[in-house]
């Protein structure tokens, strides 16, 4: 909990970028998206402390957050998105009056993923990231944009790749799930999929052209894809990227809706309108769980059967009987 002169948590030798390695080396710094995860942090902190009893660590918690809440409003919105960064000396960076990077999907993403980020403007935000960043003409989604080239701003050594490169305004993978996750999270369902789509690597091989493009393989996740002119739609590291297990995440947790809650599921499904119905084969243990979703165009679960019965919880109990149990889920 130390921050700088805006009342922001201090960046450091960089954040979660860690190619931002010279945007608060001299201490004075600060990272908006930072911000926004260290609230999430305190939030679910507090839950833990509550679970404790540790009275004085859950009013920590909580003032903290609402000061960094405030704070961020005050000093990172930067009128059409929030701002990335500051740098030692107080300019800010990933605002409309940079030369280049003035938008990065992080803060946008986390203003929603958080609960931090002011309703109106965070919708915004992810607005903006979605005419900014998402460029389906190239199926991208860029991490920042305009990447960094000839500019006097000296981030790190991010500005060594070329542009369109890696986090160099190219597609960062990690990033781009998190802002498939941010949509699914305010219930735009046509979105979230959409975005999921343009992630999925299968999507990059469906012709021999494309193929040639990718140049990976198309059954594993890369971990950024380039938007640079000359090598446009074509990935990068595959198989160490932690970027596979946060899509696994958004297509079970933020898409299909599977909330684990030790020993039953619940099931909060963000679709697009267009599907009519879904199936899930969900295996718990050795038993086999028939999931049935009728999608009558809403976001609420309105209705849970459960081998015949309805459960007034809308839970699904999970009893590793060796059983094939048949559920109905309704939602409007």
């Amino acid at each position: 909990l130390k921050f700088g002169e805006h009342g922001l948590p201090l960046m450091g030798c960089g954040d979660w970028n860690d190619g931002m390695n010279l945007v608060g080396d001299k201490g004075k710094g600060e990272s908006v998206w930072l911000a926004f995860f260290l609230h999430d942090v305190l939030m679910q902190f507090k839950e833990i402390a509550e679970g404790r009893g540790d009275v004085a660590f859950v009013k920590t918690c909580e003032s903290q957050a609402e000061t960094l809440r405030k704070n961020i409003e005050q000093h990172a919105w930067d009128g059409q998105w929030y701002r990335r960064a500051y740098f030692d000396n107080g300019e800010p960076l990933g605002s409309a009056s940079n030369p280049e990077c003035q938008i990065d999907s992080l803060p946008q993403s986390w203003s929603v993923l958080s609960g931090a980020g002011d309703s109106a403007h965070a919708r915004a935000a992810l607005g903006a990231l979605d005419q900014r960043l998402v460029r389906r003409d190239l199926g991208l989604i860029l991490l920042l944009d305009p990447p960094f080239d000839v500019s006097q701003q000296e981030p790190g050594y991010i500005k060594g790749y070329v542009p369109g490169v890696r986090e160099n305004g190219g597609q960062y993978t990690h990033a781009a799930i998190w802002a498939a996750m941010a949509f699914a999270s305010i219930g735009d369902g046509d979105r979230a999929w959409e975005l999921q789509s343009l992630l999925n690597p299968i999507n990059h091989s469906s012709s021999p052209d494309a193929v040639q493009t990718y140049k990976v393989e198309p059954y594993v996740i890369a971990a950024d894809v380039y938007s640079n002119r000359q090598h446009v739609g074509r990935g990068g590291w595959t198989w160490y990227t932690g970027s596979a297990s946060w899509m696994y995440r958004l297509l079970t947790e933020s898409l299909l809706g599977l909330r684990l809650e030790v020993d039953h599921l619940r099931l909060e499904p963000v679709l697009p309108g267009s599907w009519k119905s879904l199936q899930i084969r969900y295996r718990h243990g050795e038993t086999l769980y028939h999931i049935n979703i009728s999608n009558n165009a809403g976001t609420t679960v309105t209705r849970v059967v459960f081998d015949g019965t309805t459960r007034a919880d809308k839970t699904i109990p999970l009893l590793n009987d060796l059983q094939e149990h048949n559920v109905d889920v309704d939602i409007g």
